[in-house]
């Protein structure tokens, strides 16, 4: 029996913290959460929503002066989002998913979206990340599966090393422009699903198979116009593919803030009813229970120190 997973990178204005920001995706944040939310009780799914810690905190300074990034870092708290704290915490929308009728997993998307494969991301960076990420968590939130901010991916010993048992690794079936241009008009390819499997840290990798909103803008205007809308196709065939298949899992992502619209809602509402409607045919996992289906990892948690230096 194949899986269909779903994961939600849940970011606010932390997503654009390192450049502009779209206006229409950030001020559609908080109310794509709240649609979401309510989608997936509608169709009992659970998903894997990995979370920003910053997100978690009610207040702070805005400077984080012992956190060991580029003091720019933090300069967009002080700048653009200075008077958005809607964008910068959300514990009620947290509460959101931990009420939900459907048993979501809280995960870790880092403490404020740093890249882990950045060049400039020391080890000191990314262990700090992941310990205040936990610091701030609820105790009821465990954080065992990570998703990499950007999906760049580093750091994976350190990711062990914090007590980490999965995390969404690159699509290995990634499309060009052009090839998603032609996928979506000429060519019906056969839905990849995707191996989850153990790194030499312990760790399992469960690979995205389709990001929902990876082909946007002028080109999905002029193809929607003629033909339906080509990333439902490609996912039902995924979610298809998955319900026929032995093992695999078709491993779907989005954003919050990609809800900008009502056809990006309605999209979302016709990949959800294919899941459901196939549900007896395939297991809906999150990323942690695709992680102890195939682990156990080997990682051990790391202590955490008493005094916080969250500011």
């Amino acid at each position: 029996m194949g899986s269909v997973v779903l994961s939600i990178d849940a970011e606010l204005g932390w997503g654009f913290a390192d450049g502009p920001m779209p206006t229409d995706r950030v001020e559609a944040g908080r109310s794509g959460w709240r649609e979401l939310v309510a989608l997936l009780d509608e169709y009992n799914i659970p998903a894997t929503w990995a979370i920003v810690g910053h997100l978690f905190l009610e207040d702070c300074d805005g400077r984080h002066a012992s956190h060991p990034a580029s003091p720019d870092h933090y300069s967009m708290e002080r700048g653009s989002l200075a008077d958005r704290p809607d964008l910068r915490y959300a514990p009620e929308l947290i509460d959101l998913v931990r009420s939900a009728r459907t048993d979501h997993e809280i995960a870790s998307h880092s403490f404020s979206h740093v890249l882990f494969g950045a060049e400039e991301t020391t080890a000191e960076v990314a262990r700090t990340e992941l310990e205040w990420a936990i610091e701030v968590a609820s105790d009821e939130d465990p954080m065992r599966s990570f998703v990499y901010p950007r999906n760049s991916v580093g750091h994976r010993d350190i990711l062990a090393e914090w007590g980490f048992e999965a995390y969404r690794g690159t699509s290995p079936y990634e499309l060009s422009p052009l090839r998603k241009l032609a996928t979506a008009t000429v060519q019906r390819p056969r839905p990849k699903l995707v191996q989850p499997d153990i790194d030499e840290y312990g760790l399992v990798d469960v690979p995205a198979s389709l990001y929902l909103f990876g082909f946007e803008g002028r080109a999905r205007r002029l193809v929607s116009a003629v033909r339906a809308d080509p990333i439902v196709r490609h996912a039902i065939r995924g979610i298809d593919a998955a319900a026929r298949a032995d093992e695999g899992v078709f491993h779907i992502w989005l954003h919050p803030n990609n809800i900008v619209d009502e056809a990006a809602l309605d999209r979302l509402d016709r990949i959800f009813q294919a899941i459901h409607a196939r549900r007896d045919a395939l297991r809906i996992e999150t990323m942690g229970e695709v992680a102890r289906r195939v682990g156990p990892t080997q990682s051990v948690p790391a202590e955490q120190g008493e005094q916080s230096r969250i500011e």
